[in-house]
């Protein structure tokens, strides 16, 4: 039988949650740590469709990347999200910046489906590094990623610099474009403000903000590979969310 303690220890053990951010709540958020587990739900964020498509799944339990709960809670209304997974008895862990941060976490993922070569981390950032098998334009990159992110509206820098080192920060890095700037070609993220592109842009340095969502989606769900081969007797599934962000 797998409980959600199991669960959460092993997730403890590939993306300790000691190694989050101060700001961040990662870890076990609601339920009962001793419930068994028998189905699972995956999904980026832990929004009431994602909710809801658990209760309809019948789980016991639902992982998301961004936990529901950042900061102090004060009301628990009847209709939000949080109220649904108490009143359905499903627990919920989150898997935050400690799995950012983490081998085989979300950059890691990232650089695998972007195909990147010879991945290496940045010290404790969780920026990771990669090089691509043929060098590249930008135009041709920038491409490249929104195909394989299947981002509708990226945005980049230009650059004559042919791309071969890239550097991948999934969701909100724009702290890291000067450690990027230092060990890559390009830097590749979720987010980045009008006024941190243009920096770049004028230091002649490419930079892509390929979507919050787009960049770190995917590479969570890619998570479930692992903890099938661990847990075979849970079935875990994937919410089908989309971004809820939309774009034209």
């Amino acid at each position: 039988m797998t409980t959600v303690k199991n669960i959460y220890d092993y997730i403890n053990s590939i993306a300790p949650f000691s190694a989050q951010e101060d700001y961040d709540n990662s870890g076990f958020l609601c339920g009962d740590f001793r419930h068994e587990v028998k189905t699972a739900v995956l999904s980026l964020d832990a929004t009431k469709e994602a909710v809801e498509f658990a209760k309809g799944a019948g789980a016991d339990l639902l992982l998301t990347h961004h936990p529901i709960l950042f900061r102090g809670v004060k009301h628990i209304y009847k209709n939000s999200a949080l109220y649904s997974l108490i009143e359905s008895n499903i627990a919920h862990i989150s898997a935050h910046t400690s799995f950012d941060k983490a081998q085989g976490g979300i950059n890691d993922n990232l650089a695998s489906i972007l195909g990147l070569e010879n991945v290496a981390h940045i010290g404790e950032t969780g920026i990771v590094t990669g090089t691509l098998k043929e060098p590249m334009s930008i135009d041709d990159f920038a491409v490249l990623v929104g195909e394989m992110l299947d981002s509708h509206g990226l945005r980049y820098t230009d650059t004559e610099k042919e791309i071969k080192r890239v550097a991948l920060g999934g969701g909100a890095c724009e702290e890291y474009i000067g450690i990027a700037m230092e060990n890559a070609d390009c830097f590749v993220t979720g987010d980045l403000k009008y006024h941190d592109m243009l920096d770049a842009q004028q230091a002649g340095f490419a930079v892509i903000s390929a979507g919050h969502f787009e960049t770190e989606n995917a590479p969570f769900l890619m998570l479930m590979n692992r903890l099938e081969k661990i847990f075979p007797d849970v079935q875990f599934i994937a919410a089908p969310v989309n971004n809820p962000i939309l774009e034209i």
